[in-house]
């Protein structure tokens, strides 16, 4: 479906602004946490700072984002209760360089409240002062203790949901893998938002969309080659199924899954690929993909009808309810059609 041409040429304009992210990352990271003091609280969501503490002894920071009911009456005043029905333990994306749960915290309180869930954000440690695989290490081990009960005591498992988007979506895929590879515990369901799964990103990948959309649509080809090699340790790291997940020996054993991958995101066809393969390989999969979306547009303003059509699709998907064609942003299902 081809872009209004307006929107193409002002995205490709700001895409041949933006600096080179091997020398920026850290410029980027400045910029996000200025962004993140201008978040505005959301009353009707509570913030909870909280620890995991890593094997090697390093606390991870997380942080709870409850939705509340709030009920104010003349009889009996102000009542505040939490209104939730089930957790998502969310890894945030930035390439595992850049992110925060801080530039995350408005995604994230908005999430709890428009899935009635109350959402854990994980602050693992990034790149490039901390090589892979910890990013995924500190992801697994907040997802161990939460499935432990040693978190959040209250926990339903059944009710727990890993969900992350570009990098962070990597994060949940290799947790699931882990989980089952190491047999400390099983993840019920996963939500992957345009996740990066594969490792090739040259221009002689077997992925087109990587060619494709990999210039003009504000996340390109060389960006993702870059944060790539900020995060690796060595050569011998790319071809570690734990970085990317799409090269596993074997993808049985897995979550019931959402895949949402965005038509002009060079990571799009990688993400279809892993649903496929999980599909395959006897695994419970939705795939869609949001048509006239970049990579990263789940952050944009809710108001826009792609981000609503999203959350309208997680929600469904999360309820067990049919999905759908809705909205002015179709998206189309890749996978059990005909």
């Amino acid at each position: 479906m081809p872009m209004n041409p307006a929107l193409q040429a002002a995205i490709k304009t700001l895409t041949r602004l933006m600096p080179d992210t091997s020398a920026s990352w850290a410029d980027q990271r400045k910029a996000e946490e200025a962004a993140a003091k201008l978040t505005i609280v959301d009353p009707r969501c509570r913030i909870d700072d909280m620890t995991a503490t890593a094997a090697d002894g390093y606390e991870i920071p997380l942080r709870l984002f409850t939705p509340l009911d709030i009920d104010l009456s003349l009889k009996t005043g102000l009542h505040v209760s939490e209104d939730f029905r089930g957790t998502i333990l969310f890894f945030h994306g930035g390439g595992f360089a850049n992110g925060d749960v801080g530039f995350y915290t408005d995604a994230c309180q908005r999430m709890a409240l428009k899935l009635e869930r109350r959402v854990l954000s994980v602050e693992y440690r990034r790149s490039p002062e901390h090589k892979f695989p910890t990013a995924l290490e500190d992801c697994y081990e907040v997802a161990r203790q939460l499935f432990a009960g040693t978190l959040l005591p209250d926990v339903k498992l059944r009710h727990i949901v890993l969900m992350g988007d570009s990098a962070g979506g990597n994060l949940a895929a290799g947790v699931s893998l882990l989980a089952r590879d190491r047999g400390e515990f099983a993840v019920p369901t996963q939500v992957l938002l345009y996740p990066l799964t594969y490792n090739d990103h040259s221009l002689e990948t077997i992925f087109d969309s990587v060619r494709e959309n990999g210039e003009d649509y504000l996340l390109t080809r060389e960006d993702i080659v870059a944060y790539v090699d900020l995060y690796l340790r060595d050569v011998a790291d790319f071809t570690d199924s734990r970085f990317a997940p799409l090269i596993a020996s074997s993808l049985a054993d897995q979550p019931r899954t959402l895949v949402v991958t965005a038509e002009y995101d060079p990571l799009r066809d990688e993400g279809e690929a892993f649903a496929a393969r999980l599909e395959a390989e006897g695994n419970e999969v939705v795939c869609v993909r949001m048509f006239d979306a970049v990579h990263g547009y789940f952050l944009y303003p809710s108001v826009l009808s792609l981000v609503r059509d999203t959350y309208e699709l997680i929600a469904n998907f999360l309820d067990d309810d049919d999905i759908e064609h809705k909205g002015e942003a179709p998206w189309l299902p890749l996978l059990g059609t005909d």
